[in-house]
């Protein structure tokens, strides 16, 4: 089993490389992000909570998320691995998340940061606003997710390095070069 944190700020390429990964390694990809649209796309009780927090621009709290997160799991007991987009933000998040990944009889055995500068961030989220039209990247919202980033959610890398997890690959370049960059950390350990 192989279970792969990708970590990186709002545009850094996550989703793009996250594709890519579950079709090499027959991972299940588990976004927050796509998980909190379904919720509240489907207006599930869930998502009614979960709407009113990501309209604000405010990270969904711990015990949501983490509780979202474990019915994923549990739906694919017999999962090779597992891809995990946007999660964890915070250290309490990725301290509940390895309890319940030792739970299960394993752990998160890479966490791969792609680095993005914020300039770089902004023109790509710019470019996918007008293609997408997603309603988490109007300019309001994206300055509160890439503040939350870069003042609260970058403090858990030095959580997974204390661990020697953290790998960091560029993340500015062709998608294809980025993608044999995280290749080269899985598949050589």
């Amino acid at each position: 089993m192989i279970n792969i944190v990708l970590f990186g700020p709002p545009g850094a390429g996550k989703g793009t490389q996250s594709q890519e990964l579950i079709k090499k390694y027959h991972l299940i990809h588990i976004s927050t992000g796509d998980l909190f649209r379904w919720h509240t796309g489907n207006d599930t009780p869930l998502g009614k909570r979960v709407k009113a927090i990501m309209n604000s621009g405010a990270l969904v709290p711990d015990e949501i998320t983490i509780a979202m997160l474990k019915e994923e799991l549990d739906k694919n007991p017999n999962a090779k691995g597992f891809l995990f987009d946007g999660f964890p933000r915070t250290v309490p998040q990725a301290e509940a998340l390895d309890t319940f990944m030792k739970e299960n009889g394993t752990a998160i055995h890479y966490v791969i940061a792609l680095d993005v500068s914020e300039q770089e961030l902004r023109n790509r989220i710019a470019k996918r606003r007008e293609t997408e039209n997603r309603v988490d990247d109007a300019e309001e919202k994206l300055n509160k997710r890439i503040n939350e980033y870069f003042t609260k959610t970058v403090l858990v890398l030095p959580f997974y390095e204390k661990l020697g997890r953290l790998n960091t690959v560029n993340g500015i370049g062709k998608v294809e070069d980025i993608f044999a960059n995280v290749c080269a950390i899985i598949d050589k350990k």
